[in-house]
């Protein structure tokens, strides 16, 4: 069976390719790219280029138009011969086999797609057992129904089309045939067997959780690179990893946290992302139902992104497919030391908008009726720490005495 690595990103020069349209405008294009690109630069490939093009959709045939298909190939060869050229081409949508196959023919270099390269960063980040099992799973998953493209080098050798048409008229009898249905049973056997592994997996991380005992359960969630870990290491006092890319924590991880005598647990998850893949949230099961049994949920959020609204709309819109949206919340506002503004003229009639407001000025529009459901803090430079301190003691305190009511002892001074 021809094996599955998109791993090959590593070190080498990538072009970007985005679409705008009706419902994504220019301005959201760029945005998406721009995150594209970190994707990019987390798995280790260097962004050399980005082509756009304005189309009323995406083609089924090749994602873009012919001639911009055409743009991108004489790029390609233009580059051919330079000092890095270009070694892959990365779609911001998923492609479906069919795009994949006619986008390879015409530019003859590495095709991926967002959840390839999303893929490929969960294979580096993966550290646990569960976390690879969910990867290989979802690698399979994306893999199954793409694997004709995978034996187009077979075509050669099939059985032609013959004068009569028919059914081998697609070049894929024979060896290349057998060998096809001979990859798709093995990968779905692999799944199957990938599957119960995992649910051997919930069953154990099940268990530890019904054994963690009479306790709070506190989950931060969010988009990915927010400083979750940051959070997580700055009130559990741990080592939890914490990096400057996309999903450098991909294992839950969960702390026991004390704050004046009251223990409560506290769980780093896995980010969310825009267009996340379906097939990681099916496969990431077991790391979410952290999130599903958490009692109150800190969704984390980095205001000094200039699309931090979109990004709370993302992570509210997963949280709501994974059955959490009425769970108790507040919303975390991180990288205040980050956030910047530009003043504008006194002559300047142009609406507010969040490029040129003060940060004093943005607490007092719409997030002014959260209340205490909202802090501002900087992880990082520790600032606003011990008010958000407070705040959480409060809500998990008011939490432990609506779950446990007999169990006040747990909040007696002591001396």
């Amino acid at each position: 069976m021809k094996e599955f690595v998109i791993s090959e990103v590593k070190a080498e020069t990538a072009i970007l390719v985005g679409l705008i349209t009706k419902e994504q405008d220019e301005a959201k294009t760029k945005e998406y790219l721009d995150e594209l690109e970190f994707l990019a630069d987390t798995a280790g490939a260097v962004t050399v280029k980005r082509f756009t093009q304005r189309v009323g959709g995406p083609s089924s045939v090749t994602y873009v138009g012919t001639g911009k298909l055409e743009e991108i190939r004489a790029y390609i060869e233009a580059e051919e011969d330079a000092e890095r050229p270009v070694g892959m081409v990365i779609f911001d949508d998923e492609l479906s086999a069919k795009q994949m196959r006619n986008i390879e023919k015409v530019l003859q270099v590495k095709i991926l797609d967002r959840t390839s390269l999303i893929l490929d960063i969960f294979a580096m980040r993966a550290q646990t057992a569960a976390a690879k099992t969910q990867v290989e799973l979802a690698q399979y998953r994306y893999m199954l129904p793409r694997l004709q493209r995978l034996w187009t080098h077979l075509e050669r050798q099939g059985g032609g089309s013959g004068s009569g048409g028919g059914k081998g008229s697609v070049g894929l009898r024979g060896p290349g045939e057998t060998q096809l249905e001979m990859d798709r049973r093995i990968i779905l056997n692999r799944i199957t067997l990938l599957k119960q592994r995992l649910v051997e997996i919930d069953k154990q991380m099940s268990t530890q959780r019904k054994n963690r005992g009479r306790t709070i359960r506190v989950a931060l969630v969010g988009y990915t690179n927010v400083g979750k870990s940051t959070i997580m290491n700055m009130l559990a006092k741990s080592e939890v990893f914490a990096e400057n890319k996309l999903f450098a924590t991909l294992d839950t991880t969960v702390r026991k946290v004390v704050i004046d005598n009251l223990p409560f647990l506290l769980a780093d998850t896995v980010g969310f992302i825009r267009k996340l893949p379906t097939d990681l949230v099916d496969s990431f099961k077991s790391t979410l139902d952290e999130t599903r049994e958490a009692d109150l949920l800190l969704h984390v959020v980095d205001i000094s992104h200039p699309d931090f609204e979109e990004q709370i709309r993302v992570v509210e819109n997963t949280l709501k497919e994974l059955g959490c949206a009425d769970k108790p919340s507040m919303i975390v506002f991180n990288k205040i030391d980050n956030y910047t503004w530009t003043e504008k003229e006194e002559d300047d009639l142009t609406p507010m908008t969040k490029e040129n407001i003060t940060l004093d000025e943005l607490k007092r529009t719409w997030m002014a009726r959260l209340g205490e459901n909202c802090m501002f803090i900087s992880a990082k430079e520790k600032l606003n720490i011990d008010e958000f301190r407070e705040t959480i003691y409060r809500k998990v305190r008011e939490l432990h005495v609506q779950k446990y009511p007999y169990n006040d002892f747990l909040y007696m001074d002591v001396e």
